[in-house]
């Protein structure tokens, strides 16, 4: 047992000599519990907090565990408080209050007031080590200033500036700071014309606007328009991650994230539900071919080709709907503005109908030797194009209007209007032409 742990000791010190925090935190789930134990040990606070900062949060608590309270709290003096407070919320409850309470009187109020901020919000995201200095101080001052508190500030690349009932009226860049006039003040070198979020602003809002104005760092402000806290790029890209993975999850029938080593019955109470409602849509479409047995039975080659055109059909609006959500995600479209977005995807398919109709219509006519045949294949191949574009756009825009995340429902009725919508248009058709099919 002890060549084993000293084994583990050597290859995890050859590890730690030239791997990055970054990289050795991502292999933590690799390492098994004497490795974890190891790495404890070995790392010193200030490292051993750059790897907390990184870790997933099942391997962080790997970690907590084989600290004491005083470690713990060593190491989170290395940390900036939003890592700190997203470790407490996930940690035993007990332990949580108790480290607290034992932190210094300033930093247990800010920590509270974070962790009473749901994750997923602005409040939640942002960091409260940030410089903020008044309107009416000189650039050398300022300067002296920076290099006092930058030691302790996660983010100095923006200079936020306040006046003196402690309002925001601008930023300053430090790059504009280091080359301006030092008996310059930070009211006349600061833009004034910044973008801001509320604590309760949603994370995908705040990820969009930094999106959208090419934003390093997004203060939050209150109603007052004081400073809590700013959120930082690096917080925001990991949002971007989650938004699109879970937006990627669910437009496959998962409501939230699933892990690969998840419990079965976490995995089963996942997907279920959303199988059980595809399983109702797909009887849908079953009743609408049931409708029309007597056509089918009397031209047997209709069951294989209508899948061809309802297939197409969700092809389409699969295409239409990751479009949609995308620019529904970005802020770019809504429901109200809709009209000529609709008039433009029926236009894009009809086009695509018409040559994707035209390409099967033929080929079946050829196979079966039947043009009234490709006729009704064209006909419905362009109306089910048709339909699926329209649908693809209205849907997800109609969700989200209803406050329904469009990336989680949409393909269900999608396919619902694609199958049943496609498979009745085409079975209608071979009805009218039946007399030329048989």
């Amino acid at each position: 047992m002890e060549s084993s742990v000293k084994k583990i000791d050597l290859r995890l010190i050859e590890k730690l000599d030239d791997i990055s925090s970054i990289d050795l935190a991502n292999e933590l789930s690799d390492f098994d519990d004497d490795e974890i134990k190891i790495l404890c040990y070995k790392l010193d606070d200030k490292a051993l907090a750059r790897v907390l900062e990184e870790a997933e949060f099942k391997n962080q608590n790997r970690i907590i565990k084989y600290l004491n309270n005083e470690r713990i709290l060593n190491v989170f003096k290395y940390m900036s408080k939003d890592d700190i407070v997203d470790i407490l919320g996930n940690i035993n409850i007990g332990t949580a209050k108790d480290l607290i309470n034992r932190m210094q009187e300033g930093d247990k109020t800010v920590i509270r007031e974070l962790l009473g901020y749901e994750d997923d919000t602005a409040g939640g995201l942002m960091t409260t080590e940030y410089i903020a200095l008044y309107d009416d101080m000189l650039v050398h001052n300022v300067m002296r200033r920076i290099k006092t508190i930058a030691t302790e500030s996660e983010y100095i690349d923006t200079i936020f500036v306040i006046n003196k009932e402690k309002e925001l009226i601008g930023t300053v860049n430090l790059r504009d700071l280091l080359i301006a006039s030092e008996d310059m003040t930070l009211q006349k070198l600061c833009d004034k014309h910044y973008i801001y979020v509320k604590p309760e602003t949603d994370q995908e809002e705040v990820a969009n606007l930094a999106s959208k104005y090419d934003l390093k760092a997004i203060p939050v402000l209150n109603s007052k328009r004081s400073i809590l806290g700013i959120i930082t790029i690096d917080d925001i890209m990991d949002v971007v991650t989650e938004e699109h993975t879970e937006d990627i999850l669910k437009m496959g029938g998962v409501a939230e994230i699933e892990e690969i080593d998840s419990k079965i019955s976490k995995k089963i109470k996942l997907r279920l539900p959303w199988l059980i409602v595809n399983l109702l849509t797909a009887f849908l479409a079953s009743l609408t071919v049931k409708h029309f047995e007597s056509t089918i039975a009397q031209v047997v080659a209709l069951s294989s080709i209508m899948s061809i055109v309802t297939g197409m059909g969700g092809n389409a609006g699969t295409q239409t709907v990751s479009v949609i959500i995308r620019n529904i995600a970005m802020g770019k479209i809504r429901l109200k503005d809709s009209i000529k977005v609709i008039f433009k995807q029926l236009f894009i398919d009809i086009i695509n109908g018409l040559v994707i109709g035209i390409i099967t219509g033929v080929i079946v006519a050829m196979i079966y030797k039947n043009n009234y045949l490709g006729i009704i294949v064209c006909l419905a191949m362009i109306a089910n194009l048709v339909i699926s574009g329209f649908f693809g756009t209205i849907i997800p825009l109609v969700l989200d209007k209803m406050k329904i995340d469009p990336a989680l429902s949409s393909s269900i009725f999608l396919t619902t209007a694609t199958d049943v919508l496609g498979f009745f248009i085409f079975l209608s058709l071979a009805n009218i032409f039946l007399q030329y099919l048989i």
